[in-house]
């Protein structure tokens, strides 16, 4: 793979500068181990709002549990780092999120299901810990950009019926009540993925889509589309080279037919990612999309 086009495949916007100097205070913390699989550590980072915290032995009242978010770094399942979303942990904190992002095995070393176990893990995580970070496990949403997108929807799409939980599946649920999609596939099994992209899946499914079917419908988010899902937010651009936009389309249609809430916005124009005015805009709407179903304010979304 190149490194332009592997750039493009990490999915990740102009993810810098999302802070102002008089926005709230926020505290991080890195590296901790969410799951061991064999010897291997997992780990993630953590970013939380710093405001209202209760310091030890101070006697101060506790703050406020809050919800939280997910967010997973792009990378065709093969690479990237749980680094490159830090400034959007920064910008969910600042907002009054506890923001959270893993750290996934890898294919083709671990291919499919592996970052699916390993993301669902990461919410469990998340829900062991809610009383450490004052975190709301009824308030969890995902959000991911490009692989990190498809990783993000299977969260919000999939159950303990549907055979992805992975090990430990019995300590708390997976499933989350938000998600956003930033121009992730939705079905592995189309036909009119780009050239380029074809060893990515096949490396993430572990074999060719036509050689292992069954897998390549429930590695998609489009199988298990049903109306209990968490509402969607997705955004995609209609020049991406890797994802074609018909896939986020798709989704609109699934969405409609199952009763699944949120939008999908196609960005006319847009390629695999974009910056500027688009960008602070789609991260604005995003906000909004997360206010909306996880932190209460219930206002309509425009």
């Amino acid at each position: 793979m190149n490194g332009r086009l592997f750039a493009a495949a990490l999915g990740v916007l102009c993810l810098t500068s999302l802070a102002r100097a008089d926005e709230p205070a926020i505290r991080s913390e890195n590296n901790i181990v969410y799951r061991k699989v064999g010897e291997r550590e997992l780990k993630l980072d953590l970013v939380v709002p710093a405001d209202g915290e209760k310091k030890p032995d101070s006697g101060a009242s506790e703050s406020r549990i809050r919800p939280a978010v997910l967010v997973i770094h792009g990378g065709a399942w093969r690479g990237g780092n749980k680094a490159d979303v830090h400034p959007v942990l920064e910008m969910l904190a600042r907002h009054g999120y506890v923001a959270v992002s893993p750290q996934y095995r890898f294919c083709p070393q671990d291919p499919y299901p592996a970052q699916i176990h390993d993301v669902k893990a990461a919410v469990r995580w998340m829900r062991a810990n809610s009383g450490k970070y004052r975190l709301s496990r009824d308030s969890i949403g995902a959000m991911g950009f490009s692989a990190g997108g498809h990783l993000a929807l299977m969260l919000g799409v999939t159950g303990p019926a549907d055979g992805l939980e992975g090990e430990n599946a019995h300590d708390s649920s997976s499933r989350v009540q938000a998600v956003v999609n930033y121009f992730g596939p939705t079905d592995l099994k189309a036909t009119d993925i780009p050239d380029v992209c074809k060893p990515w899946v096949r490396d993430f499914l572990g074999a060719e889509p036509s050689e292992k079917p069954d897998a390549a419908a429930k590695a998609s988010p489009m199988t298990f589309l049903s109306k209990d899902d968490a509402p969607i937010l997705t955004f995609q651009g209609t020049r991406d080279p890797l994802v074609p936009f018909n896939q986020a389309i798709k989704l609109a249609e699934g969405m409609t037919t199952a009763g699944i809430g949120g939008r999908v916005e196609l960005m006319a124009g847009a390629g695999h990612g974009w910056g500027g005015k688009e960008f602070e805009r789609t991260m604005a709407e995003t906000l909004a999309f997360l206010d909306h179903y996880l932190h209460g304010t219930r206002e309509p979304i425009k």
